[in-house]
């Protein structure tokens, strides 16, 4: 066996460790504790805001643009980001709509909006490989693109499929025991299946590699372009998947619906723990990070605050969010100085 062939197998069979800062606590841990806390202090102020209904419109609130930020770990992982993930969930949700205008079958239209969006995320994908260009700077002009075709196909106006009472819609609009949305559901169990693909797959471990030292995955022949591709058509076909499901949820898509997500999604991103310097992720932080942006913004609405403020808010969590992972990584890089110095 080779050394390229031995290093491959040993970079893809032990993917790069990352310790709690809590100790053996899940890494999660904190942003959770932020969440809960968030929530208790909403609720000393406005108890009404404990009610388990409205707990639960918070998860189904968060989630369209949450699932692309589950998505989104994987571009951070490998020290990336997509720009164009807001119109590609647009795009996909108006691709699937105009399909259901022109008769075709709600479900067919849904596996259609979803391979859609990963074309779309194959399409940024052949650009920053083919160009060898960042994919933030592929996406930028992709952004605008996306956008453009999206309003010449749906003419700057609402598409409203003519008959939402299928199977489809009512799957879509349905709340389990009367209470959870379907959508809350779909969220988690992505969230959970986007974890255990990240932390206990091939793919995963390429995606973390990649990111911690990408010469060095290289050498160990990881196919380096090949996973920046496929973690572009993942979050494609995740933008895709959100597209349709809110347009099952809302029974129509807006032209500019979608518009505003990049800032929730890699908000939510950061919030939840991935570190901008790539090499490691947090799918589980991703959908605490979405809930966090959703709960801040739902309680400056129950505190009777201009909800225009929520933007700004986020914005300010997403410097502190940034700061904070600053702080830890000196202060992390310290203790190693010491610890080299005393060895």
């Amino acid at each position: 066996m080779s050394g390229s062939e031995a290093g491959g197998t040993l970079a893809e069979m032990a993917p790069p460790q990352r310790k709690s800062r809590f100790g053996r606590l899940p890494e999660e841990f904190g942003v959770i504790f932020a969440l809960v806390a968030l929530i208790v202090l909403i609720a000393v102020l406005r108890p009404t805001f404990l009610n388990p209904a409205n707990l639960v419109q918070q998860v189904s609130n968060a989630a369209f643009a949450g699932m692309i930020a589950l998505a989104v770990v994987f571009a951070l992982a490998i020290r990336e980001i997509d720009l164009s993930v807001g119109w590609i969930f647009n795009f996909s949700a108006v691709m699937g709509a105009k399909a259901m205008v022109f008769g075709v079958d709600p479900w067919l239209a849904v596996g259609f909006a979803v391979i859609f969006g990963g074309v779309l995320g194959a399409l940024n994908g052949v650009l920053a490989v083919g160009l060898r260009l960042p994919v933030i700077i592929i996406t930028l002009g992709t952004f605008s693109m996306f956008r453009g075709l999206s309003l010449v196909i749906n003419e700057s106006r609402a598409v409203i499929p003519p008959d939402t009472s299928g199977t489809f819609f009512q799957l879509a609009t349905m709340r389990i025991g009367g209470l959870v949305p379907v959508v809350a559901v779909v969220f988690v169990l992505l969230a959970v299946a986007l974890h255990l693909v990240l932390h206990h797959t091939r793919f995963g471990y390429r995606v973390q590699a990649i990111g911690s030292n990408p010469e060095a995955a290289r050498l160990a022949g990881i196919p380096i372009a090949r996973t920046r591709m496929q973690v572009l058509i993942l979050i494609g076909a995740v933008a895709g998947l959100s597209g349709a499901l809110f347009l099952g949820f809302r029974g129509a898509i807006d032209p500019t619906t979608g518009q505003d997500f990049l800032l929730v999604v890699v908000a939510a991103v950061i919030i939840g723990g991935t570190p901008l310097s790539g090499g490691w992720g947090t799918v589980i932080g991703a959908l605490v990070g979405a809930l966090i942006i959703q709960v801040i913004s739902s309680g400056i609405i129950f505190m009777g605050i201009d909800g225009k403020w929520s933007t700004f808010v986020t914005g300010a969590v997403i410097v502190i969010a940034v700061a904070v992972d600053q702080l830890v990584r000196r202060q992390r890089s310290r203790r190693a100085l010491r610890f080299d110095d005393s060895v």
